[in-house]
């Protein structure tokens, strides 16, 4: 309840001076709203991944000072609540951040732009940073959606990136320090057909030098790929991607003989039309260990047990839906072929996002 409080009274004050303080300059002042509700349910009874249920909404409330076109100070709160949940909010934390930026680039220090994408891309797709479900997997956007370091991101008409490092735990004498950094990235290419040369790595580090509280240790991976804008036909959209993507997990660099090496081969197929869209996975993979990433593509199973030797299938249908402008609503339903398992899960989600500008006086 203190810290609910606290972001209470933090928020207030920002909005109640976003109004009233007098202008240095001709900087541009904005509240923005951008709120998520999602349920999540996913029936899994298999050796590698448990179901689990998440239901709850979470949000940021911010404002946004422009100082000019380049420098943009941001600041608010983040609160996430988690439906049945005794505590009125699961995690309340500040937004704060500093973002500099020209037509191509911005580098971000503070409060990354991640968390739930918007709604459309489908469930396979809704990471934190659209990371392939490998590396890191989606519900990460639900159970860890908000983080802090740095970012420093491109989107060009030909070429995109996203480059982040998120700082999730400080070393202490009772834990080692915690981060994960990663990069995602296209560059656009003509094949015949209109084409993406696509390249993802993330990593998890667990270290520190100030406290020894536990080994040092490292899980990686990552690699390229391709992704195809196939001939649209009768529907809106159609894509065909491809990447190869090799691991490292090491546990604690001091025993490098428990480390794991592996390779994974994913695919994937997508159509889209109006509203709706359908996509198909295939993984294969051996001695693939990915710490963040979706236990399903993983040789590791829930007992510790590693098995070699993994063949992943998922299908999937998604219906998006706009009952106003700042409001997105997506259904989804997936089956899940795992190895010789086979299990369902199912997906609402329901974005908010809007802002507007605030009118501050002028000088006296």
């Amino acid at each position: 309840m203190p810290r609910l409080l606290v972001g209470i009274a933090l928020a207030i004050g920002l909005i109640a001076l976003g109004p009233t303080r007098p202008a240095v300059a001709q900087e541009r002042v904005t509240l923005n709203v951008d709120l998520t509700f999602y349920g999540d349910n996913t029936e899994f009874f298999n050796p590698w991944r448990e179901g689990e249920t998440l239901l709850g909404s979470e949000g940021r409330l911010f404002l946004d000072v422009d100082f000019n076109e380049n420098v943009t100070l941001r600041s608010g709160f983040f609160g996430d609540h988690r439906f049945g949940d005794a505590n009125l909010f699961h995690i309340v934390r500040p937004v704060l951040a500093l973002h500099l930026q020209n037509d191509f680039t911005r580098f971000i220090i503070g409060s990354l732009e991640s968390g739930t994408q918007q709604v459309g891309k489908g469930p396979d797709s809704l990471g934190p940073h659209g990371l392939l479900p490998p590396l890191q997997r989606e519900t990460l956007a639900f159970t860890r959606p908000d983080e802090a370091g740095l970012q420093w991101t491109f989107d060009l008409e030909q070429f995109e990136q996203d480059t982040w490092v998120n700082w999730q735990r400080l070393n202490t004498p009772e834990s080692r320090e915690l981060f994960d950094a990663g990069i995602r990235g296209r560059r656009h290419v003509d094949l015949g057909l209109s084409a993406w040369l696509s390249y993802q790595f993330h990593i998890v580090h667990q270290g520190g030098q100030l406290f020894d509280a536990g080994p040092v240790g490292d899980s990686w991976a990552g690699g390229p790929g391709l992704i195809v804008d196939l001939p649209a036909g009768r529907f809106d959209r159609q894509t065909a991607e491809i990447h190869g993507v090799v691991s490292r997990d090491v546990p604690d660099r001091l025993t490098a003989e428990d480390a794991d090496s592996g390779f994974g081969l994913f695919t994937r197929y997508a159509v889209e039309q109006k509203g709706w869209r359908a996509h198909l996975i295939a993984w294969r993979a051996r001695d693939f260990v990915k710490i963040e990433g979706d236990k399903h593509y993983g040789s590791l199973r829930e007992d510790g047990d590693l098995t070699g030797l993994r063949h992943y299938f998922e299908t999937g249908l998604t219906r998006t839906y706009y009952p106003a402008n700042e409001v997105g609503f997506e259904f989804s339903a997936r089956l899940h072929r795992i190895d010789t398992y086979h299990d369902y899960s199912f997906r609402i989600l329901a974005k908010v996002d809007f802002g507007f500008r605030l009118d501050r006086p002028d000088r006296p």
